[in-house]
């Protein structure tokens, strides 16, 4: 099976923050990439203008990027924890079946909004190995504004264990990032150009090399019953 990657955002622009240089990395490499949004804006607190406005901003990032679909489901943010984790699995789930991913990128089950981690917990449900289910790797990515500004304990701190080089793909990732023309926002805000660049080069310099895009290495089911599915952290 060709390499089949699902990416899972809880709202449009999370998914380029946190992999949009690993996603245009794997599409120019062959592999198979479909974007999944979880939500739209609830009516009455996002005007329907706007939520047609910035699905098509993700539109042209993601084609920019190299994805070949992306598909927008229609929970209401920011009330993703609302939902049941059974109703939020259920639809990762369906797409699941029919893309067949062998690889899934989701949110930090620590981030502070409650949407990334509602996302978290359901995606975990929706590809357990069971049943032929087709994935076998899964990774949590860091999302600008999100991950660094939840709580310093443990359990939700982002411990990077997968250090991939975008070096050549970085100015992509901008790009697409430009696309989310009402998504971005001037330096010193978290989620400027000038802040995504800062953060790449600050992952790149932890391990010794330059631009580079981290993800937390949830599990790899192929090698999860030897060794409990952390891995030790790696350069791709």
């Amino acid at each position: 099976m060709s390499d089949r990657v699902l990416v899972i955002a809880p709202h449009p622009d999370d998914e380029v923050l946190g992999c949009g240089g690993f996603m245009h990395r794997l599409a120019g490499e062959g592999a198979s990439v479909q974007v999944v949004v979880m939500s739209g804006g609830k009516p009455g607190l996002y005007a329907d203008e706007a939520v047609q406005n910035v699905r098509q901003e993700a539109r042209s990032a993601h084609g920019f990027l190299g994805a070949g679909e992306t598909v927008f489901l229609d929970f209401f943010a920011p009330e993703l924890d609302l939902y049941s984790v059974s109703e939020l699995a259920g639809s990762i789930a369906k797409l699941i079946r029919e893309f067949k991913p062998l690889r899934m990128f989701i949110p930090h089950r620590g981030d502070i909004h409650h949407d990334h981690r509602a996302v978290y917990n359901a995606a975990l449900v929706a590809a357990r190995p069971v049943q032929g289910c087709s994935v076998k790797e899964i990774y949590a990515y860091e999302t600008l504004s999100e991950t660094a500004w939840a709580p310093p304990f443990a359990d939700d701190a982002f411990i990077p264990t997968c250090f991939v080089d975008i070096s050549e793909h970085i100015e992509q990732k901008i790009e697409a990032l430009r696309c989310f023309r009402s998504q971005l926002r001037e330096y010193p805000s978290s989620r400027s150009v000038e802040a995504v660049r800062a953060l790449a080069l600050f992952r790149g310099v932890t391990v010794g090399l330059f631009w580079f895009s981290v993800n937390w290495r949830i599990q790899s089911f192929e090698l999860a019953y030897k060794n409990g599915g952390i891995h030790h952290a790696q350069t791709t």
